[in-house]
């Protein structure tokens, strides 16, 4: 090998590119450790509803170790979607020492179950916030077996449409464990729509009551307070203090 220089040059060659990206990894990491050039803005997007600034700053200090360079934007977004409004954050760095977030907030469009504090969003997710002081929006309720919000909003979104020409609209729903829909509307009648069934479903039985609604339900005095709309070709009306039918299929 000592006979060969082109080959000794070659691994000198090599030895020194080695030695050289090792000492600019080594200086790279050193300067990220610095204390200098440590983050000194973060710059929100757009302004919030239901955010507090405090609670982004609470959730985000821990994350915001090392300088501009080395913080983990990661650490960071992942931080501040644990604020309970807070649905997704993006983050990104802007030189040379500020960070711009972004935050898209949980639009609330219903209740979810007696606890209080649970909503349904406009993507049909649960999640857990307390409502400012001040602000009670008039939200339908929701509740069912977890994992059911997405199909009782798509229920909701199709019977709003469907009861504006009347002037009411539904005000709950509820999903049995067996999947049986029960509507409440706003004027306190109750339907029992059933299970989703193919050679009769809910939204055609419900389109046959809504076609009849005028003359059986709006004229009647007195309002009946139960619809059992689970037949394939009808509905039966209970009137007020008459016991109600089992919720099933």
């Amino acid at each position: 090998m000592w006979q060969r220089p082109q080959l000794l040059n070659a691994m000198a060659d090599l030895l020194f590119a080695a030695g050289s990206a090792m000492l600019l990894a080594a200086a790279v990491l050193w300067i990220m450790r610095q204390p200098f050039a440590p983050v000194r803005d973060i710059r929100l997007a757009a302004p919030l509803r239901h955010v507090a600034l405090s609670e982004l700053e609470e959730a985000a200090q821990g994350a915001l170790r090392g300088n501009f360079l080395s913080v983990s934007l990661e650490d960071v977004r992942a931080a501040l979607e644990t604020v309970p409004w807070v649905r997704k954050a993006t983050v990104r760095r802007v030189w040379p020492n500020r960070l711009d977030v972004a935050l898209e907030e949980h639009r609330p469009v219903a209740r979810w179950g007696v606890s209080g504090n649970e909503w349904v969003n406009t993507f049909g997710e649960v999640f857990a916030a307390q409502l400012t002081v001040g602000a009670k929006p008039a939200l339908p309720r929701f509740s069912g077996p977890p994992g059911m919000a997405p199909a009782l909003l798509r229920h909701y979104g199709a019977s709003v449409a469907a009861f504006a020409p009347m002037g009411v609209k539904p005000a709950r729903l509820a999903l049995s464990p067996r999947h049986a829909l029960e509507m409440t509307l706003d004027t306190g009648l109750v339907l029992k729509l059933g299970r989703e069934r193919q050679s009769a479903p809910i939204q055609q039985r419900l389109a046959r009551f809504i076609q009849a609604y005028p003359a059986s339900v709006a004229e009647r005095n007195p309002r009946p307070a139960v619809a059992d709309l689970r037949y394939p070709n009808g509905f039966t009306l209970y009137p007020q203090g008459v016991a109600r039918p089992a919720q099933g299929d």
